[in-house]
């Protein structure tokens, strides 16, 4: 895509879920862009619908209405598996819950990404790159065994391996205490301005939002 392409553009996303008792709005008419390389943060209360923008960014989820660009990709122009393969190519994650496989060493959490993607040497890549977060002498240990600011730093060291265009973290600190939170916060914009990669933020920390270039506040599922 173009250098100075939008990396994400976000246009009227209306987002909607019905039951027995009725229709509940969760996301209203969103719109913004964002450029390459800018840190973005989405903030809002708990239950204001940022986790779920965060979703149909990612293609994780449909709006009801609306479209969203990826990478200057159409998102729901694209069918399940194709979806699945921008994500691949473009995205990085970052969530509160970690989301390590519990079956697989730190160093195998981060090749699964490279080996996914054919990468020969992924077994170096992600050594180097769990050294570059501070955890070369881990490399073996499971999950079970890593405290919550390594589980988060081996979740860093797997969505950077694979120098995505775009990085989504949700509440990335919230399972964590200030210290260690503080610690990961610092780790992930080294690592994104080392890279250049687009990072959108979901976080109610309002100290965190403040060390993104750019903030968009979401209230009872509409931008302010």
């Amino acid at each position: 895509m173009p250098e100075n392409e939008p990396v994400i553009v976000v246009e009227h996303v209306s987002k909607s879920v019905t039951d027995s008792s009725g229709t509940l709005a969760i996301l209203r008419d969103i719109d913004f862009v964002v450029p390459p390389r800018q840190t973005l943060a989405i903030v809002g209360a708990s239950g204001s619908g940022k986790s779920t923008l965060l979703s149909i960014i990612a293609g994780l989820d449909t709006p009801s209405q609306g479209t969203v660009r990826l990478a200057g990709r159409d998102l729901f122009a694209l069918n399940e598996d194709e979806r699945a393969q921008l994500r691949a190519e473009q995205v990085g994650f970052v969530f509160q819950s970690f989301q390590l496989l519990g079956n697989l060493t730190a160093l195998e959490n981060v090749m699964l990404p490279l080996e996914l993607a054919g990468r020969r040497d992924a077994r170096a890549a992600a050594t180097e790159m769990l050294g570059r977060v501070g955890l070369a002498e881990r490399l073996r240990h499971y999950p079970k065994v890593l405290s919550g600011g390594e589980q988060q730093r081996v979740a860093l060291a797997r969505a950077f391996v694979v120098e995505p265009a775009v990085l989504l973290a949700d509440e990335p600190t919230g399972s964590l205490d200030f210290a260690t939170g503080e610690k990961v916060m610092e780790l992930m914009f080294d690592l994104n301005r080392e890279q250049g990669t687009t990072l959108v933020l979901v976080t109610h920390d309002p100290a965190i939002a403040q060390r993104c270039e750019r903030r968009i506040t979401i209230e009872a599922g509409q931008v302010l």
